[in-house]
């Protein structure tokens, strides 16, 4: 499985830019989305920049793979990690309800 990992951009090198998150740099093709300016987030995935993130979104993001981890190690406190999700009954989409 892939997952895509929030980066941020730290600086240009022609259609490459190096950006780090989640404790380690990497070098990404932006050819997709074009330069962007640093401290900008984007979705890395494959050595490639696929989308730029809010700030909003790459934290929500950020939170889920910790959580994941936490999970992979044995833990189970990860409400913190979902605050949108901890604490309500589910909802089913609008299309699903009778």
């Amino acid at each position: 499985m892939c997952l895509g990992i929030p980066m941020q951009v730290i600086r240009h090198e022609g259609v490459f830019a190096i950006c780090q998150g989640r404790g380690e740099a990497r070098r990404l093709n932006m050819s997709l989305l074009g330069e962007q300016q640093p401290g900008t987030w984007v979705l890395a995935h494959l050595e490639w920049a696929r989308e730029v993130l809010s700030a909003e979104e790459a934290a929500r993001i950020l939170d889920a793979l910790d959580a994941l981890e936490r999970v992979m190690q044995g833990g189970t406190d990860i409400d913190g990690l979902f605050a949108d999700l901890a604490g309500r009954e589910p909802q089913l989409p609008e299309f699903l309800r009778s």
